[in-house]
């Protein structure tokens, strides 16, 4: 809790103290700390790895499991560094629709079925756009890579995604 005291100590000269208003900014900041690292993405990170013809590759993802996550999802992130991800858990294999509203990232999209198989591709799916994202086949998850990564690793359908949200 803070206090507000009614009127600041003084310092020599008559002239108030700058020291309670330093403690309301300090607590104000320490407030502020967890919205500004869930808006700069660090959040919690897990092992994620896809397996190609190119080999096993690595990743650490965030994985969004709520509504309010899966709505969210990179929203309003600037950047998200080479090794890293974002997996949507949907819980159940469906028609699943993504977009790239208020994302100013370019993204891979790659679709899973429960196995974690690729079920579908979108690569480098266009900052900001509305346009609606979907696999022809039922998707239990999504993975969101940084544009460009699903061709570098050679990521094809049939590829395999190794992650505890899968089953065998």
């Amino acid at each position: 809790m803070i206090l507000f005291p009614s009127k600041s100590p003084a310092r020599e000269g008559g002239e108030p103290s700058p020291r309670p208003l330093l403690g309301l900014l300090a607590a104000l900041a320490l407030a502020l700390l967890p919205w500004q690292a869930a808006i700069a993405g660090e959040g919690k990170f897990e092992p994620l790895t896809i397996v190609t013809a190119t080999g096993a590759h690595h990743f650490s993802v965030e994985v969004m499991q709520t509504q309010p996550e899966l709505e969210k999802g990179l929203m309003f992130r600037k950047s998200m560094p080479a090794d890293q991800g974002m997996l949507f858990n949907f819980h159940t294999e469906g028609s699943v629709m993504m977009w790239m509203k208020n994302t100013f990232i370019p993204l891979d999209m790659i679709f899973m079925g429960k196995t974690g198989k690729v079920v579908g591709i979108v690569a480098d799916a266009r900052p900001m756009s509305e346009q609606i994202l979907t696999a022809a086949v039922p998707t239990y998850a999504v993975l969101e890579l940084n544009g460009g990564v699903a061709a570098k690793i050679g990521l094809k359908v049939g590829d395999k995604v190794e992650h505890p949200i899968f089953s065998p």
